[in-house]
């Protein structure tokens, strides 16, 4: 049986290490790219194909795949699972393969449609054109890793997959470096270094399944039941996706029309709260869908039900305290991180004001990853689906309304309220099923982290009173002063969740048997 705490610790290290590199690597085109048109054309052509990649891997293909294959190697062995992993690749890949032609021949058309705002300003729309080329073959082969690391992560084996982001990250810093030196535009340098890294990642996992005796390898397309089953249950998590990267898409045409910058600001602002969302809602995710698809394929309900409370448990206990510090010092956090080069003052100022709005909504977006493993993992593709659709139709509504006075602020809290709405229905929908019984320790805990991380918070507003960091001009001085308000609220929040017994050093000892 896995161990849920090792492999959340083990999925949530290597993410650490991933969002701590992607913050390098955020820092680096924060420099050369500033928040203007090469910036946002630049995020348009790397949103493209992960938009896609949500659609067709992440969200159908795991949700759907994983208990499949989970199921298959439980009851029929290692050789049905590996054989049906082949098939399922197969004809991933065949699909995704039609699909990039299509998109690379119609680009000029997609771009009209996703950043329809860019026609204002000369030559914007041909660049989009151009790097959206050259950035969407990431899509195949992040696809086929996503398939690899379902693998992988059915058999326990987290590390390898939970270091695909690190890969990349590596790439982009890399390149950036590399190449910008030499005078080469950066964007078309960030633009070749995904693409690039979608090959390096492709073939780091091919060896990994190679190693543990199942390379995943083309076979002849067969239309098995198992096959079809996928298909079946996958269908409802596409569309389901394709809802919520509506959602993302909607909000980057309306940013690109509000102002030039807007859909940069948007994205660092995301970046950043990303990094709370990577590495305690992504990684209990990963690693709570194959852990309840074994528990429930041998029958064991209680035992599913209490891995959930644990992930709930362990996905809270640092998201509460991380969204009141991106609420409370914004600022210092983003200058720290990306103020320098073309990115001067204003965009920081900018970007805080989203971030904050994004930030209201982290708890929910890191529920929802929680959350969706216990509908995904009893064959219920169907119901995060309609749950997804409804949040859709609010957050279209929320934008539209928020953005007349708010304008790219609002886009980021009609995502964060939608967020809230979508968390707080799988919840209903999941606990009325039988799935979800909160225990006495989950909603003691949570409580006991909630009242901690206020106390912190109110800590953490009294100390930032002792910088000033709008007046300092020393880099060193910046990162120092930021290092010391963070190492004060992160001993604080230990101390108070220790007084009140949130955690306990047990239960870290316990999580790395």
């Amino acid at each position: 049986m896995m161990n849920l705490k090792k492999s959340i610790f083990t999925v949530g290290g290597y993410t650490i290490i991933s969002r701590l590199l992607g913050f390098v690597r955020d820092i680096l085109i924060a420099n050369f790219l500033g928040a203007g048109m090469q910036a946002d054309v630049f995020f348009v052509a790397f949103r493209f194909p992960n938009l896609f990649r949500r659609l067709f891997a992440e969200g159908a293909f795991s949700a759907a795949f994983v208990p499949i294959f989970s199921d298959l190697w439980e009851k029929e062995g290692r050789r049905r699972a590996h054989d049906f992993a082949d098939h399922a690749f197969t004809i991933l890949a065949l699909i995704l393969i039609c699909f990039l032609i299509i998109v690379e021949i119609f680009m000029p058309w997609a771009i009209y449609l996703i950043a329809p705002g860019f026609d204002k300003i000369p030559g914007k729309v041909e660049l989009a054109i151009e790097l959206s080329r050259i950035t969407f073959p990431y899509l195949l082969f992040i696809s086929l890793v996503s398939l690899q690391s379902g693998v992988l992560n059915s058999l326990g084996k987290f590390a390898a997959a939970a270091a695909v982001p690190v890969i990349l990250n590596i790439t982009i810093i890399v390149t950036l470096i590399g190449f910008t030196s030499k005078g080469v535009n950066p964007g078309y340098v960030l633009s070749w270094a995904i693409s690039i890294a979608g090959i390096i990642q492709f073939l780091w996992l091919f060896y990994y399944c190679q190693k543990e005796g199942l390379p995943i390898w083309f076979k002849k397309p067969r239309l098995s039941s198992k096959i079809k089953l996928l298909g079946k249950r996958a269908l409802p998590v596409v569309f389901g996706a394709s809802l919520y990267q509506l959602n993302l898409l909607i909000g980057t045409i309306l940013a690109s029309f509000i102002s030039d910058g807007a859909v940069s600001y948007l994205y660092y602002a995301d970046r950043v709260t990303q990094l709370p969302l990577g590495v305690f809602g992504v990684s209990v995710g990963t690693a709570l869908l194959p852990t309840l698809s074994r528990q429930l394929s041998a029958g064991d309900e209680d035992a599913a039900i209490k891995s959930q409370n644990r992930g709930l448990e362990y996905s809270l206990l640092l998201t509460i305290p991380s969204t009141i510090a991106l609420i409370i010092i914004p600022e210092p956090i983003i200058m720290v991180l990306f103020e320098r080069g073309a990115f001067d003052h204003q965009a920081t100022l900018a970007t805080c004001n989203a971030m904050i709005a994004f930030a209201l909504g982290l708890p929910a977006y890191v529920l929802i990853r929680v959350l969706a493993p216990g509908f995904f993992a009893r064959e219920d593709t169907l119901t995060p689906v309609r749950v997804a659709g409804v949040s859709m139709v609010l957050n279209i509504i929320l934008n539209i309304l928020l953005m007349q006075k708010l304008g790219y602020v609002g886009i980021a809290m009609a995502s964060s309220v939608s967020a809230w709405a979508n968390a707080l229905g799988l919840a209903f929908i999941l606990r009325r099923k039988g799935g979800l019984v909160l225990n006495k320790k989950l909603k003691a805990r949570v409580l006991k982290n909630s009242l901690a991380s206020l106390l912190m918070g109110a800590g953490l507003y009294l100390g930032s009173g002792f910088f000033d960091f709008s007046m300092m001009t020393s880099e060193i001085e910046r990162v120092s002063s930021l290092g010391v308000l963070v190492g004060f609220s992160v001993v604080l929040f230990g101390i108070l969740i220790y007084f009140f017994g949130a955690f306990s050093p047990d239960d870290f000892r316990r999580a790395k048997n």
